[in-house]
C-alpha cells in the first residue's frame, strides 16, 4: 500500500497552498438578506474564501496543519507558516464567527463545514508548530460547537447520503474536538445520536455509489460506530449490519467507482467516494479481531481503490481543490 512519506506529503503541501487563498473561481453559499448582503466571498469569509467553496477551504487549512505535523521539517514550513500569520488573525476569525450571528446563517454550511471547522481546531490544539493558533480559532470552533449542541436534539433523523449532508461523517470529525476540548455535552449527544440513528440498522443492502457521492453512506456510518462502541459491541453490530463480507456482498464495497469525467465536479466526487472507503474501512478494521474473516479480502479493496483514484488527486480543478485531504485521509491510520 502506498505510503504518506515526506515526498508526497510535500506534493500535497504544495497542491493546498496554491488553492487555499485562490479566489477564482468560486462557488459561494449565500443567503441574502437584502442586496446589501451581495459581497465576494473574500469579503465576507477574510479566511476561508479560497479552494472554490469554503467547507473544501477549511479542510484545506487542516491539511496543511496536518502535514505539517507529520513533517514538521519539510520545505513547505516556511510557506504554512506565513500563510497562517497571514489569515488566522483574531479580526479574521471574528469575521469568520460572527458571520454565523445571523439566525438565517445558522445552518451555513450544516454539517459537513462544521465538521471540518471542529476537526481543524482539534488538529491545532498542542500542534508543534501552529499551536499558538489554536486559541485564536477557538471563537469559531467554540461557535460551531454550541451550534451543532443546539442541532442534534432537534434533528429527528439522520441523513444518509454520500455527499456534504451525511450526518455519520460531521459527527466522526467533530468527535476529536469533542474528546480534546472536553466538551462533554457535545460528546454525549453525537453517542446518544449514533446510538439512536444507527444501533439497529442491520443487513446493509450498500446501495452505492450514486453519481456524485463522495463518501460511502454505509462504511461512513460503521466508521462512525467503532467511535462510539466497545470492539466486542462493535464486532458484533458490524457483523449485523454487513453479514456478508466474508463472502464478497455487497460488491459494490469491494469494487472502485468509475470516474468517467474528472472535470466535472459531481463526477468526480467518485474519487473522493474511494479515497474515503479507505478511510472507513482503516478505522473499521482498528476495532475488528485480527481473525474477521473478511480483513485480507478488505485490504486488497483498499488497495485497489487506492490505485484507482490516488493519481488523480491533482489534474483538474474541480478534484485538486480538495482530493488531496482525502487522500492524507486515506494514507493516515
Amino acid at each position: 500500500m502506498t505510503v504518506l512519506d515526506q515526498s508526497l506529503s510535500e506534493h500535497f503541501a504544495r497542491v493546498a497552498l496554491g488553492h487555499v487563498t485562490r479566489p477564482f473561481p468560486t462557488l459561494p453559499a449565500l443567503v441574502l438578506r437584502s442586496a446589501n448582503d451581495l459581497h465576494l466571498p473574500q469579503d465576507i469569509h477574510p479566511i476561508f474564501f479560497g479552494s472554490l467553496d469554503w467547507h473544501s477551504c477549511v479542510h484545506g487549512y487542516w491539511l496543511l496543519t496536518r502535514l505539517l505535523r507529520l513533517f514538521p521539517d519539510f520545505s513547505a514550513r516556511n510557506s504554512i507558516e506565513d500563510l497562517f500569520a497571514k489569515q488566522f488573525t483574531a479580526a479574521n476569525v471574528m469575521a469568520e464567527t460572527e458571520y454565523f450571528s445571523v439566525p438565517l446563517h445558522h445552518g451555513f454550511e450544516r454539517p459537513y463545514g462544521w465538521g471540518w471547522v471542529l476537526q481543524l481546531s482539534a488538529e491545532l490544539q498542542n500542534h508543534p508548530v501552529l499551536g499558538g493558533y489554536h486559541q485564536t480559532f477557538s471563537p469559531l470552533a467554540a461557535r460551531i460547537a454550541e451550534l451543532y449542541r443546539n442541532f442534534l436534539p432537534v434533528a429527528s433523523y439522520p441523513v444518509r447520503v454520500g455527499t456534504h449532508y451525511n450526518s455519520a461523517f460531521s459527527m466522526s470529525l467533530s468527535l476529536d474536538y469533542a474528546e480534546k476540548e472536553s466538551d462533554s455535552v457535545l460528546h454525549r449527544l453525537i453517542r446518544q445520536k449514533a446510538l439512536e440513528w444507527f444501533s439497529n440498522d442491520a443487513a446493509c443492502q450498500a446501495w452505492e455509489p450514486c453519481g456524485d457521492e463522495f463518501l460511502s453512506p454505509s462504511l461512513v456510518e460503521a466508521a462512525l460506530m467503532a467511535r462510539i462502541l466497545g470492539s466486542e459491541q462493535f464486532t458484533a453490530w458490524f457483523d449485523t449490519f454487513l453479514p456478508d463480507l466474508d463472502k464478497g456482498h455487497p460488491a459494490t464495497l469491494f469494487t472502485p467507482a468509475e470516474v468517467t469525467d474528472r472535470a466535472d465536479g459531481k463526477i468526480a466526487h467518485l474519487d473522493g467516494l474511494n479515497l474515503s472507503r479507505v478511510w472507513c474501512w482503516r478505522q473499521i478494521l482498528a476495532k475488528l479481531p485480527e481473525s474477521w474473516p473478511a480483513r485480507s479480502r478488505v485490504h486488497k479493496a483498499c488497495n485497489i481503490h487506492l490505485h484507482a483514484s490516488l493519481p488523480h488527486v491533482t489534474g483538474d480543478y474541480m478534484g485538486e481543490h480538495w482530493l488531496a485531504t482525502y487522500a492524507v485521509m486515506a494514507l493516515q491510520d
